[in-house]
């Protein structure tokens, strides 16, 4: 009985933790991501939203939108730290619904309305790990990790001498080859196509090296007035206006001219429109478990475009389906119909690692609570043959008035049957019991100072479980075959005691 009860209560406990961290998990992750492949480059997707009707004719999708996920710091009352953010696109109200039945309800006035302004959703255990804890109203600023780059090479830049002086070699033969080869015909320059391609080339390459944002601004004006000329293939000449040659002109000698400390305050000045955090307000707190690795933060898909440095591209598109179950074989169809440019990744995919820990720690805690049965079965055994020994005498009696071994076997054999019977239906139902008031039993282990499920690690107030009849059928059969077993060994050795010396109580 102890044993089954055991099995029940702890094996229930784990479905239901199971299933509600999935039913979570399904509540913002995509059923299916779709993102390019690597066949086709990667990368953000810019038109998104035609890809995404697309994928919204598959079978069972009843959504597609928007994917977001990045890292930023959040900065609060002068504490920092990293933090993973998904950004939720509140148009989807799956999503939405999502979050909702997330929310802590430690926080009653918490609210999953993202809107599109900067508002965030953010975690039970991120809002405790900060002293005094975050609460509902509370200002953050988040910083995005994409900066740090991009202000990591504004001053890497300002290190290096001009590029006059950098790359003199080339900045002098590209800029007297052009300057040596115009020619001027009916209020237009002339430039030799062989001098037009050598010189485009030569700005181009110093333009792709490591330097400043002012002097790579100046060599673009002058790419992109190159490539405002006209070719006249029968002459072999690029055409230019007076206009066009007058921004080529004045961008050179800027370049020639320019004075270093000036642009180094130029780029370092621009860095203000780079590092400027966001700022948002937290508008709900969720329940997050230590037995699941959820976001840290949830934002508006606006706001996560701005933080992953996006724009107005996505890093993929999320499919949600009318049953998440049936994302491998929507997948599996949807390869081929999508082409070899699409990477599909299914939720279980994604979380692979955590279920395959469920189930393999599922798997130990058989194995270590059937040794619980086990040794109980050991234990009766060891019952068994003492009341074997206790009734030599009725047994001696039994067979010299004719019993047959397999009478005398069926009569110790129906009683661990019995008891096998009684204990695995007592197991099972008292089992079920205990799930059925488990919470009221926490309450009352709680008031004694015990909880050996605590809410900031479950993220449950109320320990889920969920009951397998089919499981605990097995459970008890499991019993009644080893209280059987357990019955039959002392039976047997009962069924061959010598009747005699049974009698003498030898």
């Amino acid at each position: 009985m102890l044993g089954v009860l055991v099995l029940v209560v702890v094996m229930a406990v784990y479905a239901g933790l199971e299933r509600d961290v999935k039913k979570r998990l399904l509540g913002f992750t995509p059923h299916i991501l779709i993102n390019r492949s690597a066949e086709s480059g990667g990368g953000p997707l810019i038109d998104w939203q035609n890809a995404a009707l697309e994928a919204k004719k598959l079978p069972h999708v009843q959504a597609a939108t928007a994917f977001v996920s990045d890292n930023v710091i959040i900065d609060v009352g002068s504490w920092q730290r990293p933090v993973f953010f998904r950004a939720i696109d509140t148009s989807d109200p799956g999503q939405v619904e999502g979050i909702q039945e997330m929310l802590d309800p430690d926080h009653p006035e918490s609210s999953a309305d993202l809107g599109i302004d900067d508002r965030v959703v953010i975690s039970s255990i991120l809002a405790d790990s900060f002293n005094p804890p975050l609460r509902v109203g509370d200002s953050v600023r988040l910083y995005s990790t994409r900066n740090f780059e991009s202000v990591m090479n504004a001053y890497k830049s300002t290190e290096n001498p001009p590029i006059r002086e950098a790359y003199a070699d080339v900045w002098k033969k590209t800029t007297e080859t052009l300057s040596s080869s115009w020619s001027e015909k009916d209020d237009q320059f002339l430039l030799p196509a062989a001098v037009y391609t050598e010189t485009y080339t030569g700005f181009d390459s110093i333009r792709l090296q490591d330097i400043r944002q002012p002097e790579e601004e100046l060599l673009e004006a002058i790419l992109i007035a190159m490539d405002e000329s006209e070719k006249d293939e029968t002459a072999g000449v690029f055409r230019f206006t007076k206009e066009t040659k007058a921004t080529i002109d004045e961008a050179i000698t800027e370049l020639q001219t320019s004075d270093p400390e000036k642009m180094d305050g130029e780029t370092l000045k621009g860095l203000k429109s780079i590092v400027l955090p966001k700022e948002a307000t937290i508008t709900g707190i969720y329940k997050a478990s230590q037995m699941a690795v959820t976001p840290d933060i949830f934002v508006p898909l606006p706001l996560g475009q701005d933080l992953a440095g996006l724009g107005d591209a996505v890093q993929g598109i999320a499919l949600r389906l009318d049953d998440a179950y049936l994302a491998d074989e929507v997948a599996l169809e949807a390869r081929p119909i999508l082409g070899a440019s699409w990477s599909l990744k299914t939720w279980g995919e994604e979380h692979q690692a955590f279920f395959g820990l469920i189930n393999q720690q599922r798997g130990m805690m058989y194995f270590a609570l059937s040794f619980i049965v086990l040794i109980s079965a050991f234990s009766m055994m060891a019952v068994m043959f003492t009341v074997t020994i206790q009734k030599r005498r009725e047994i001696g009696v039994m067979k010299a008035l004719g019993a047959a071994p397999g009478q005398i076997v069926r009569v110790f054999l129906y009683q661990g049957m019995i008891l096998g019977v009684i204990g695995a239906i007592l197991g099972v139902g008292i089992g079920r019991l205990v799930i059925h008031f488990r919470g009221a039993l926490q309450s009352a282990l709680r008031t004694v100072g015990f909880d050996p499920f605590s809410s900031s690690f479950t993220g449950f107030g109320v320990l889920p479980a969920h009951n397998n009849p089919a499981e605990q059928a097995v459970f008890a059969l499991m019993a009644f075959v080893l209280c059987s077993l357990a019955a039959l060994v002392p039976a047997f050795f009962a069924a061959r005691s010598d009747a005699a010396k049974s009698l003498r109580n030898l």
